[in-house]
């Protein structure tokens, strides 16, 4: 019998720092809650909206896979690798901080403010050397379809990180039905609807809604609104 947890939008913990807005699925910084630590290997889900010209300043990470989606207005990045990038909607960057990094995040437009999700996925690989990527994903999209986004294999479609997890997004057209089936044995996954209304096994999702479910090998989703949805499968040893 598969297993879930279902997360309204509405109960994610909300810190506001005046420039930052941020919505955490997962315990992070100020917002503690014992039952809302990670998701397998997923430790990470923030939903930031940064204000106009301002920022994140250089801050350090290690032994941490960090991936950032963009969803409205262009994020500048620096890190101590010498790269300095833009990502903006339809890109995904990925670091992996192995042995550490120090990376800023910008908002590079002053009038205009910046949504981007970070995701913190825990590493199978412990003090690697550090690697920065971004990808342009326009390519891969697809209408009424998963498309691979993130996986454990360079070869493969989009970013990868050291760890046993594949990111898939989906934009759907109202009533498309599709299944997932999972990669590994054992992995979980973790959905997050970015926009719209969908059904996942009889539970409904409304936007920025999460939903885990494990101990199975295939979810079917469908949507009731137009939506677009973000699936994260990750290991549960954690």
């Amino acid at each position: 019998m598969a297993k879930t947890i279902f997360h309204k939008a509405e109960s994610r913990g909300d810190a506001m720092h005046g420039w930052l807005h941020s919505r955490h699925t997962f315990s992070f910084a100020n917002y503690y809650h014992p039952e809302r630590m990670h998701f397998g290997a997923l430790r990470v889900l923030n939903d930031d909206i940064v204000s106009g010209g301002e920022g994140f300043g250089m801050h350090p990470h290690d032994n941490m896979e960090i991936i950032s989606i963009p969803l409205e207005g262009n994020l500048e990045h620096k890190d101590n690798m010498g790269n300095t990038t833009v990502i903006r909607k339809g890109d995904v960057q990925v670091m992996s901080a192995g042995t550490g990094v120090f990376h800023s995040e910008y908002n590079q437009n002053k009038d205009t403010e910046v949504n981007f999700l970070q995701i913190w996925v825990l590493t199978n690989k412990k003090n690697a050397s550090p690697r920065y990527d971004q990808i342009s994903i326009r390519d891969m999209e697809k209408e009424n379809a998963f498309f691979q986004i993130l996986s454990p294999k360079a070869a493969d479609q989009g970013v990868w990180i050291y760890q046993d997890a594949w990111f898939h997004l989906g934009y759907f057209k109202a009533a498309h039905k599709e299944s997932y089936h999972f990669k590994k044995a054992g992995n979980g996954l973790y959905i997050f609807l970015l926009e719209g209304q969908i059904e996942v096994d009889g539970q409904l999702l409304d936007k920025r809604d999460g939903y885990g479910i494990w101990d199975t090998d295939k979810v079917t989703v469908t949507a009731t609104k137009d939506s677009s949805i973000l699936l994260m499968e990750v290991p549960m040893n954690f």
